[in-house]
């Protein structure tokens, strides 16, 4: 029988905890459990990320448990009519062996009975530290139990571990399967960006009143038009200086003619996000000065993607971003030698931090911000240390982790002009991003987000044929 990818990531977990810990080991996972959002009804529900990696299965009230010789065991729901006909149909404890390929299942009434079983003359408990609230007193309360049968021989765990450790270091370089299913996601979330750019022109030369909320609908729409189970996160659609807000949310702000809209977006698609960020005006033509600042976010970015390559640090990137947009901040005059220095000398004091203080990236993958270190883990007892120019902090700094294939990232290097004494006039209020999702390869790096354009001319065309 052929593995599916869930069996063969638990094998993979299993032998990786067995080599650190040693054989005598169990793991236990359990999926994200169902929050009221009020009275009588549910958020709508999300599995927990690390649960699903390793089975493949989306319902509530869920526990994975993984033994050190590679044994799985599911908790579910039990099946129950009265239930299904008001919340859907469940899987079963019967039909989860041959359904999930684990090799036992129980009803998830019966956790408490079988778990402490289950922990018995185990040498180590792994599980997900500090990702589900009280999992640690559930798990106190089934050592409990072990250590009051030692009178008849038991053994309980010594050493408790930390399971997102080996799951984390998993997750980080993703698989075919993982990357044909994050290039589907980043296909719907590009049509949604260009179904918004479209609707956002279309309308004002119309002369209709456009929305915030407008462009979050198409993007909406489009994602669920095209299998997408959910957005990815809260989709940000900021009109005019709602852009310079980093993490502002799709509200009800008028979109303006002269304008410009940033639209950071992207959809989930069967456990996977995308994330793509476009920055476009509002009626499908740039002005000077946005276009001058758009330029510049581009060539940064362009800079970024080329510095994203299979054995550079994921920190060259973020370099090679910075590096570009302070030098073009002098050149627009955001910044000036009088007050900055030179170049070299903006890029120690971080002085571009005005306009620009984010990152340029992060690991994604079924989180929008995925796990996985930043660090090399090869070179992690090398460590030094740096006043901050702007904090005065002391912050230690270990070597950034090395890229490898199959790691994916995002790049989105932006700028961000807030009035104010000494910023030039025209840029004030202008909020540019853009950002791609990466795949790293041998070569450089696959950007699976570019069936919408980032090359304004394209951008200015693609909105006025709409």
């Amino acid at each position: 029988m052929t593995l599916t990818p869930y069996a063969t990531r638990r094998a993979r977990f299993a032998a990786e905890m067995t080599r650190i810990g040693g054989p005598d080991a169990i793991a236990i996972i359990p999926t994200a459990p169902a929050y009221a959002r009020n009275r009588d009804t549910d958020f709508l529900y999300r599995h927990d990320s690390y649960f699903y990696y390793l089975t493949g299965f989306t319902e509530p009230s869920a526990w994975l448990v993984i033994t050190g010789d590679g044994r799985t065991t599911l908790f579910c729901q039990p099946k129950d009519l009265e239930r299904e006909i008001w919340d859907g149909i469940r899987l079963g404890p019967e039909a989860a062996p041959a359904a999930l390929g684990v090799d036992a299942a129980y009803s998830v009434t019966e956790l408490g009975q079988q778990l402490p079983k289950l922990l018995e003359n185990k040498a180590t408990v792994w599980f997900p530290f500090a990702t589900h609230a009280g999992l640690e007193t559930q798990i106190d309360g089934w050592l409990q139990k072990v250590r009051g049968r030692t009178r008849y021989g038991a053994l309980a765990p010594e050493a408790q571990r930390d399971a997102c450790a080996i799951l984390d270091e998993m997750r980080l370089i993703k698989d075919a399967h993982e990357q044909d299913i994050m290039r589907r996601a980043a296909q719907i979330s590009a049509g949604a960006h260009i179904r918004a750019m479209q609707r956002s022109a279309a309308m004002l030369r119309a002369g209709q009143d456009v929305r915030e909320y407008h462009l979050d609908a198409e993007l909406l729409h489009e994602f669920r038009l095209h299998g997408s189970q959910y957005p990815a996160y809260g989709s940000i659609v900021a009109a005019g200086a709602n852009a310079c807000v980093l993490h502002y949310r799709a509200d009800a702000a008028p979109i303006n003619n002269g304008e410009l809209v940033l639209i950071d977006a992207g959809c989930e698609l069967d456990g996977y996000a995308s994330d793509i960020t476009r920055t476009f005006p509002a009626n499908g033509k740039f002005s000077g000065p946005q276009r001058a600042l758009y330029d510049l976010v581009l060539a940064s970015q362009d800079a970024a993607v080329a510095a994203t390559r299979s054995g550079a640090r994921f920190n060259d990137p973020h370099e090679a971003t910075v590096k570009v947009l302070t030098q073009g901040m002098f050149d627009l005059g955001l910044l000036n030698k009088n007050q900055h220095g030179t170049v070299e000398d903006a890029l120690s004091n971080r002085s571009y931090f005005a306009y620009y203080m984010h990152r340029t990236g992060h690991w994604l993958g079924m989180d929008v911000h995925d796990c996985g270190s930043y660090v090399e883990p090869t070179e992690i007892g090398k460590v030094s240390e740096r006043k901050d120019a702007l904090s005065g902090e002391i912050i230690k700094d270990r070597p950034s982790r090395i890229l490898r294939p199959g790691m994916v990232l995002t790049i989105e290097p932006g700028i961000y002009v807030r009035p104010g004494e000494g910023v030039p006039e025209e840029f004030w209020n202008i909020g540019i991003r853009i950002e791609d999702d990466a795949i790293v390869n041998e070569g450089g790096c696959e950007l699976i987000t570019r069936g919408v354009p980032v090359d304004p001319v394209e951008i200015e065309k693609l909105m006025t044929s709409a």
